[in-house]
């Protein structure tokens, strides 16, 4: 009988297993091909892959619970994968999970990573890793608008905003919304704007570090932004935020929730490790880390707010400016 602590262990570093069978048939189409039910020989003569390879593939598809395989040998989507891993649907997250796979190539080299402290230079796609923040953000914009609350926000930027899901969604209640962010990444915003119908949006490409990003701003949300970058990089950006803020306005920061020991939740811990790889400073922060930031910058009445899958703090702009 195996012990319940190796067994643990054992899953633990043996997960890679199954995830790159749900990377792979991701990155094949798989999915999209079993909407309905079909045979693994319909399905290799269809995408033009190997029918052994696409036969057991299938099969582990199905013991991991994304795919259902008949008596009569025939395999067609778990209802998990019709709901997020068909192209179309609304809560589509194959753009994120294509991502992981890029990620997946840079991780291969952590052991070089930890090493030299140098970050991966292994591979990079960055519309699946933009169109990926729109997957997850889209699922989190509801609770964050509830919890920020936006009676009274006129103008608010989105800085950094990525896909711009959020000011998308901001926009919608009738507040004029900007998406700051890399020429790049503002051409794909604009892509996701059209298709959500919305109008109205203002788009500003540039690097935030270095270009101003306007002022006169009732709100300022920088969401998922500080883990990629240093503390010092943060602060100065804060900094930069809280002359663009129209007193009495607000900054509103999201970040994974992590512990001050920088230990728990065990998933923003190896979200950190995502960002040894990644980039050349970033990490996750503490709460407690971000909050002090603020008070030393002269944001008032700051509160910390936990959310489904984040944290944010809210500070607010005094009446006068640093």
């Amino acid at each position: 009988m195996v012990p319940d602590d190796l067994a643990g262990l054992r899953k633990l570093y043996l997960g890679f297993v199954s995830a790159r069978v749900i990377l792979t048939a991701n990155n094949l189409g798989i999915f999209e091909n079993l909407k309905k039910s079909s045979s693994a020989t319909d399905i290799a003569k269809k995408m033009k892959i190997d029918l052994r390879a696409t036969e057991i593939l299938l099969d582990a598809l199905t013991g991991i619970g994304l795919v259902r395989k008949g008596k009569d040998g025939r395999y067609r989507n778990a209802l998990v994968s019709n709901r997020y891993l068909v192209k179309g649907t609304k809560l589509y997250q194959g753009d994120i999970i294509r991502h992981a796979s890029t990620m997946w190539q840079n991780f291969s080299v952590l052991d070089e990573v930890v090493r030299t402290g140098r970050p991966a230079r292994r591979g990079f796609d960055h519309e699946s890793f933009i169109m990926g923040m729109h997957n997850l953000a889209k699922l989190r914009t509801e609770s964050l608008i509830n919890a920020v609350g936006i009676k009274g926000v006129k103008t608010m930027l989105d800085l950094g905003g990525g896909p711009g899901t959020n000011a998308i969604a901001i926009a919608k209640r009738g507040v004029n919304a900007t998406v700051f962010d890399l020429p790049e990444t503002i051409k794909i915003a604009r892509k996701v704007a059209r298709r959500e119908k919305v109008k109205g949006i203002r788009f500003i490409a540039g690097d935030f570090h270095i270009e101003n990003f306007g002022s006169g701003y009732d709100l300022i949300l920088l969401s998922q932004i500080f883990h990629a970058f240093s503390a010092e990089d943060n602060i100065a950006l804060l900094r930069k935020c809280k002359e663009a803020i129209d007193p009495g306005g607000r900054v509103v920061v999201q970040e994974f929730p992590i512990n001050d020991m920088r230990t728990a939740p065990p998933h923003s811990a190896l979200f950190s490790v995502n960002m040894l790889v990644g980039t050349e400073k970033g990490r996750c922060y503490s709460p407690r880390e971000m909050k002090r930031w603020l008070a030393e910058i002269g944001f008032s009445n700051i509160v910390i707010k936990d959310l489904p899958e984040t944290v944010i703090l809210i500070g607010e702009q005094k009446d006068q400016r640093i």
